[in-house]
């Protein structure tokens, strides 16, 4: 079956925001989302007690705020209401099929894109835009000696509540805000929390003289002078992370995600999570760490991150490095057109007012391709736009590219125009469907 529909892989924060910006702009499309409803990493990866690191003010939508009675940093239950009145105040559940899994898309002939899904229907789109999450391809460690190990080994997407935790003798594994959480929580319940770090984070305050800290950060600042406020800030409400038993970080401030929220410190100061070394084996009943101590342990919770994935594409599509989406634009591919890969970043601050904005920028995106042979993505590339170099990236600076993006499309259309008349005829490079059985694609 063919038509001239895009499709909309994924119903979470981001698919929600591109269903809802290709309906007010009148363009075909259907949605899907493999999970039984919408909300994405909020419907089925959060614990029962998670908070969001953002205040409300970053994290809602810059078109729908949310409701006034949430509190400054809501919890997951709330932030799920949140989008489930966003999908029925625009009208936007009506469009999503769910239970609908994407076991395969591929370019076919005539620039169009086919689709397998797991219940067996082949259908074809104008094109595909993939806004599929970061939070659901689990990243585990392999430990020396697991097979040896009587305890349970659990991902973080894998701890849901207390009663996990509750009596064990428990080992999270991580630096981030879901370790942090999770082994705090250990440290309140738990027979005996530890906490196990390989190279540290830096930790931030998540208030600042009764205001998030994101309440400080001001658009009109340079990086530079907010980094440095910033180390300031840390040093007198923070201090040495080595008084807290540990590593001091290896890295600058906000090069890499820091941990929002000083629980875990508390905690460390009370003797309730002790601070370890890298895991170096596991023994029986037994975690053995890089330094020699050894201590005994019911649950390990690595809460070691995700990979970025796509493994519905054919490899020869799956532009990932590391985190990071070889794309221009912030989704598209140079020799493709039709794919739109969005939402891989990780925006420090809050991702409320981008997505919107980006959503924007995609539909405007959608019109310019309409009018192009060659690949926009291509266009971008030939006027000097370069494929990110990190996943990670400040919510002002995400925003202030998006606006260039859009002030640019303009002159970027008259550059393709002028494309195509050397490439009148370009056609996506078909690939032919794999010869697998399905179960190896899902």
């Amino acid at each position: 079956m063919t038509n001239l529909n895009y499709l909309i892989i994924g119903a979470g924060p981001v698919g929600l925001a591109h269903i809802k910006a290709l309906k007010m702009a009148g363009i075909p499309f259907e949605a899907v989302d493999e999970a039984e409803d919408l909300g994405g990493n909020w419907h089925h990866g959060v614990y029962d007690t998670a908070h969001i690191i953002s205040p409300r003010a970053l994290m809602e939508y810059s078109d729908y705020p949310m409701p006034k009675s949430y509190a400054e940093f809501p919890s997951g239950k709330q932030v799920l209401a949140y989008y489930n009145d966003y999908a029925a105040h625009f009208g936007l559940r009506e469009h999503i099929t769910f239970n609908k899994k994407v076991v395969y898309a591929y370019p076919a002939e005539n620039n169009l894109w086919q689709v397998k899904f797991e219940d067996g229907e082949i259908k074809r789109y104008k094109g595909i835009l993939v806004c599929n999450g970061h939070h659901w391809d689990k990243r585990s460690p392999i430990f020396e000696g697991k097979d040896t190990f009587e305890g349970e080994i659990i991902h973080s997407k894998d701890y849901k509540n207390p009663d996990q935790l509750r009596g064990k003798n428990v080992v999270v594994v991580g630096a981030g805000n879901s370790a942090c959480d999770v082994a705090s929580e250990a440290a309140r319940v738990g027979a005996s929390a530890y906490l196990s770090i390989r190279s540290s984070a830096w930790f931030l305050p998540k208030l600042v003289a009764g205001y998030p800290l994101s309440h400080y950060a001001k658009n009109w600042l340079p990086p530079f002078v907010q980094q440095k406020m910033l180390k300031i800030g840390i040093k007198i409400m923070v201090g040495d992370l080595t008084r807290y038993g540990l590593p001091k970080p290896d890295h600058d401030v906000l090069t890499k995600h820091p941990t929002i929220g000083s629980e875990a410190l508390h905690y460390i100061k009370h003797g309730r999570l002790i601070p370890k070394k890298g895991i170096a084996r596991l023994d029986r009943d037994k975690v053995e760490f890089v330094d020699g101590s050894r201590v005994k342990a019911d649950l390990i919770v690595t809460a070691t991150g995700f990979h970025l994935s796509y493994p519905f594409l054919p490899k020869e599509l799956h532009r990932v490095d590391g985190a990071v989406a070889r794309v221009y634009g912030r989704s598209m591919l140079a020799d493709y057109k039709g794919l739109y890969l969005i939402g891989w970043e990780q925006v420090r601050g809050g991702v409320g007012a981008c997505v919107p904005t980006a959503a924007d920028a995609l539909v405007a995106y959608l019109k310019v391709q309409d009018e192009l042979n060659v690949p926009l993505a291509s266009v971008m590339k030939e006027a000097g736009y370069k494929i990110p170099d990190s996943h990670l990236i400040g919510m002002f600076d995400l925003l202030k590219q998006l606006k260039k993006i859009k002030r640019d499309l303009p002159r970027l259309l008259r550059k393709g125009k002028m494309m195509d008349k050397t490439t009148p005829d370009f056609k996506n490079q078909a690939i032919p469907f794999p010869e697998v059985e399905l179960t190896s694609l899902s």
